[in-house]
C-alpha cells in the first residue's frame, strides 16, 4: 500500500505540476501588473474593513479562517523538510512561489466571491461553485468537490495531527494516543458549532499564534544579526546551484521549495476561496486582495522565520539524492519539526521542544478546523436542498477519525498522503482559474477604475457582462 501511495504521489507531483504552478503565478502577475507589489498598502487597509452579517463573516474573519488553513505544520515541519531534501536553496523557491502565488491567490479568491451563493443560510463558494457557474462544466465541479472532501476530510488532517502528536511526544513525553484523543475531542467541540464558531475561534487564535512564533524568531534573528548576510547569501547561491556544498541538487531545491511552498501557503490550491467566499464585502476584488496578503503572512513571515532559525543555528541535515547526506550537522535527527526544536534549544536550552510543540498545536489545530470548513462547503455544494444534517454529522465524524488516526501513524506516510491531497486540488483548481481568468480580470480592472475615480467600489456584474452571479444580482 505504501509503495502504491508513493507511486501515485510521484505521478501527481511530477515536474508538470511544478511548472503549472510557477507558470500560472507568472502569468497572473504579469496580467495584473504585479498587484502583489502595487496593492500591499490596500491589502492591509481592507483587512479590517468588512463587517459580518447574518449570511457572511467579516473580511478579517475570512482572512483568519484562510490563514488558519495556510499556517500549519508546513510552516514548521514543512520548511525543515524542504531544507533537508533540497538544501537551503529550497527556501528561495518557497519565497518565489509565495510571491508569484499571491497573484494566483487573488484570482481564485475573487472568483470565489463573484460566484458565491447562499446555502444553509450562509454564503458558500469555492472552486466547485465557480467551475459550475463560470465554466458551466458540472462534472468538473463535482470532481473537484469530491477530490476536496477526500483531501480535506481524510488525507490532510493526519499530517497536522501527526506533527502535533510527535512534537508533544518529543517535548513532554506524552503518548501520541493521548495527544490524538485530546485534539480530536477539542476539534469536535468546535466543528459541531458550525462556520460562525470556526470564524470566532480563528480570529482570536490566529493573531496570537502567529505573533508569538514570529516574536521568538525575531529574538533569535537579533541574537544572530551578524549572520544575516551570510545566511541570505547561502540561500540565494544554493537556489541557483552556485554554492559548492550544494551543487548538483538544483532540481531538488526547486521541487521541494515549490512543493512545500504550495503546501504551506496554498496559493492556487483551491482551499482559500472557500473562506474568501464567506466574507461580506462590497466588491469581490476586496477579498481577493485580502487573501493575497495572507500568502505573504504565511510564507514571507512565518516560513522565513522558521528557515532563518534553522539556518542561523546550523541545526539541519541535507539528504544526498544519491544516498547518504550532503550535510549532517545533527546526526540521527529525524527530518521535520525536530530541526526547529533543536534551533530554538540552541539559544534557549530546554525551551525549544516545548515552544515548538505548543506552536504546532495552535498552527496545526486551526488548520484542521479550516479543513473541516472546506470539506463542509463542498459537501453543501454536492447535496440537494433538503434535510441532510445527518450527512454533515457523518462528515464531522469522518474528519475526527482521520485526525485521531493521523496522530498515531508514521510521519512519512502522513506527509505523502497529504501531498497527494494537495496535488489533486492544485491540478484541478489551477486549470480552472486559468480558464476562468476573464471574470477575475474584469473585476480587478473595475475595482482599479472605481478607486482611481475616488469612488467606493461596489460590484455590478451586469455592467461588466459577468453572468450567473446570483447573489450579486440580488444586491
Amino acid at each position: 500500500m505504501e509503495k502504491l501511495i508513493t507511486a501515485l504521489n510521484d505521478i501527481i507531483w511530477s515536474n508538470a505540476l511544478i511548472l503549472l504552478c510557477l507558470g500560472a503565478g507568472i502569468y497572473f502577475s504579469i496580467a495584473t501588473r504585479f498587484l502583489q507589489v502595487r496593492y500591499v498598502k490596500e491589502m492591509v487597509r481592507l483587512l479590517f474593513r468588512g463587517k459580518a452579517s447574518a449570511k457572511g463573516v467579516s473580511s478579517f474573519q475570512a482572512f483568519a479562517i484562510a490563514i488558519s488553513g495556510r499556517i500549519g505544520t508546513g510552516n514548521i515541519a514543512g520548511v525543515a523538510t524542504a531544507i533537508a531534501m533540497g538544501g537551503p536553496g529550497a527556501v528561495f523557491w518557497m519565497w518565489a512561489i509565495a510571491f508569484l502565488g499571491a497573484s494566483s491567490a487573488f484570482i481564485e479568491a475573487t472568483l470565489g466571491q463573484i460566484y458565491k451563493q447562499v446555502k444553509d443560510g450562509q454564503y458558500r463558494g469555492g472552486p466547485a461553485f465557480y467551475i459550475e457557474k463560470g465554466l458551466g462544466v458540472k462534472w468538473y465541479a463535482v470532481l473537484f468537490a469530491i477530490a476536496t472532501i477526500l483531501s480535506t476530510a481524510l488525507f490532510l488532517p493526519g499530517v497536522q495531527s501527526n506533527s502535533i502528536a510527535l512534537s508533544a511526544k518529543i517535548a513532554f513525553d506524552i503518548p501520541v494516543e493521548i495527544t490524538g484523543g485530546i485534539i480530536t475531542v477539542l476539534l469536535g467541540l468546535i466543528i459541531f458549532g458550525g462556520v460562525k464558531r470556526i470564524g470566532h475561534v480563528a480570529e482570536i487564535v490566529v493573531p496570537f499564534m502567529a505573533g508569538g512564533y514570529i516574536l521568538m524568531a525575531l529574538i533569535i534573528i537579533g541574537m544572530n544579526i551578524t549572520k544575516v548576510p551570510l545566511v541570505f547569501s547561502l540561500i540565494i547561491s544554493s537556489a541557483f546551484d552556485m554554492e559548492p556544498a550544494f551543487a548538483g541538487i538544483f532540481g531538488m531545491a526547486v521541487s521541494w521549495g515549490v512543493k512545500r511552498g504550495i503546501y504551506s501557503n496554498e496559493a492556487g490550491q483551491g482551499t482559500a476561496p472557500h473562506a474568501a467566499a464567506a466574507a461580506e464585502v462590497k466588491h469581490p476584488a476586496e477579498q481577493g486582495l485580502v487573501q493575497a496578503f495572507s500568502v505573504y503572512v504565511d510564507t514571507i513571515f512565518v516560513c522565513t522565520a522558521t528557515a532563518l532559525m534553522i539556518l542561523f543555528t546550523g541545526q539541519y541535515n541535507v539528504v544526498n539524492p544519491a544516498g547518504g547526506f550532503i550535510v549532517e550537522n545533527v546526526p540521527g535527527m529525524a527530518i521535520g519539526a525536530e530541526f526547529t526544536q533543536a534551533a530554538v534549544n540552541t539559544h534557549f536550552p530546554s525551551l525549544g521542544g516545548g515552544f515548538v510543540a505548543i506552536s504546532l498545536l495552535f498552527f496545526a489545530f486551526t488548520t484542521i478546523m479550516a479543513y473541516y470548513y472546506i470539506a463542509e462547503t463542498n459537501l453543501s455544494y454536492l447535496l440537494p436542498k433538503g434535510d441532510n444534517k445527518w450527512i454533515v454529522q457523518v462528515l464531522r465524524a469522518m474528519i475526527m477519525i482521520a485526525t485521531f488516526y493521523g496522530s498515531i501513524k508514521t510521519a512519512a506516510l502522513a506527509w505523502t498522503i497529504g501531498d497527494i491531497g494537495v496535488g489533486m486540488m492544485a491540478w484541478l483548481n489551477i486549470i480552472a482559474i486559468l480558464l476562468l481568468r476573464k471574470p477575475a480580470f474584469k473585476a480587478f480592472k473595475d475595482y482599479e477604475q472605481l478607486r482611481k475615480a475616488g469612488k467606493d467600489p461596489i460590484f455590478s456584474p451586469e455592467k461588466l457582462g459577468i453572468t450567473n452571479t446570483d447573489e450579486w444580482g440580488k444586491k
